[in-house]
């Protein structure tokens, strides 16, 4: 995307399909996003082009990312009163410390209409990995200014509640912060990277059964 390629109209939508096949060496995109909503152009238009795109085999389903509720509830009516595909997943952010919004506004809306949720951010820029304890440890690092924003007592309550569970049941802060997320009955899967193979211990995270007094003491530690 640049400042004169972006937008969900529908010349531009299959222009860019094709390219992403092309890119991907496939003729078929599982899941494809909406990653940001473009005011100008109707939800018509924009559902027309995906729904041709599911017409012709290059794409399975649709999801929707960073698009306002009233939005995502206009698109959905529409694809139901005109016999188009459906956002069938959501991509909010959400992670151990920023929950309110998903939980105030999207939450309700998936479970309204049955969306599979796949949460970004889910390890806070890293923040939740409990590597970050001071501004100086920011240096350098990628998303050093989004981690700054978690650096207040609210941030390392947090931590320590994380730090706590994770030394009971052997495992990474990081491991503890997935898994908590998993542990919510909307969540489907939890989107995390990795910059080295050893991180990929995050896996273990789908190993782990947080009881009900860990969740409460998660949730308490991180309320807002």
């Amino acid at each position: 995307m640049s400042e004169t390629e972006k937008g969900l109209k529908k010349e531009y939508i299959m222009k860019e399909a094709e390219a992403s096949l092309k890119r991907l060496n496939t003729d078929y995109i599982d899941l494809y996003f909406v990653h940001f909503d473009d005011l100008s152009t109707p939800v018509s238009e924009t559902l027309e082009a995906f729904s041709k795109l599911i017409q012709q085999g290059k794409v399975g389903n649709i999801g929707v990312s960073n698009m306002s509720v009233d939005r995502i509830i206009e698109s959905i009516e529409f694809s139901k009163e005109n016999n188009l595909p459906a956002y069938v997943c959501l991509e909010p952010q959400y992670n151990l410390y920023d929950r309110e919004k998903y939980e105030k506004e999207y939450e309700p809306l998936a479970e309204r209409y049955g969306l599979g949720v796949i949460s970004y951010y889910s390890l806070a820029s890293g923040f939740l990995t409990g590597k970050y304890k001071s501004k100086e440890d920011l240096s350098g690092k990628q998303r050093g200014g989004k981690i700054e924003e978690y650096l207040n007592d609210r941030g390392k309550n947090i931590i320590n509640a994380l730090n706590e569970v994770a030394n009971t049941y052997r495992a990474t802060p990081a491991q503890i912060a997935l898994a908590w997320i998993q542990a919510r009955a909307s969540i489907t899967a939890p989107i995390a990277s990795v910059s080295k193979m050893s991180q990929l211990d995050i896996l273990k995270s789908t190993e782990i059964q947080l009881n009900a007094e860990v969740m409460q003491k998660l949730d308490q530690a991180s309320a807002y």
